[in-house]
């Protein structure tokens, strides 16, 4: 155990710039346009983390509930998220993520609409 990095993160985090590309080009899975949520659980407790997505013209859905493992990294594609509901592509959306213990979330995104893809990646907001 690393005691320096336990406790390292926030209970909430706030990514507000969602969107899936519709489309892709280039060999599947690997170069499907998505979003990604990516979270870090430097702690010695698993993670239970709940994600609720908003959007911009109906009710929020969720929670789509996420497990960590304890010190490990966990890559969630937006669009594999399915339980409550699929989050459409093409359609801007904001999500909120609750831990019960603290980690850390970046916001990922792959657009390969066309050959030249573009990757943007920025960390969330620590909300708390």
């Amino acid at each position: 155990m690393n005691p320096h990095l336990t406790g390292v993160g926030s209970t909430m985090w706030v990514v507000a710039d969602g969107y899936i590309p519709p489309g892709s080009s280039g060999p599947e899975p690997e170069m499907t346009s998505h979003d990604s949520i990516c979270m870090l659980n430097p702690g010695d407790a698993g993670a239970r983390v709940e994600v609720y997505v908003y959007f911009t013209d109906r009710d929020p859905v969720g929670p789509y509930v996420l497990s960590i493992a304890p010190r490990r990294a966990f890559h969630q594609r937006i669009n594999d998220l399915e339980d409550p509901e699929p989050i459409p592509v093409g359609t801007d959306y904001c999500l909120v993520a609750v831990s019960d213990v603290p980690i850390v979330v970046q916001h990922t995104r792959l657009d390969s609409r066309q050959e030249a893809n573009a990757l943007m990646s920025t960390i969330a907001f620590p909300a708390a």
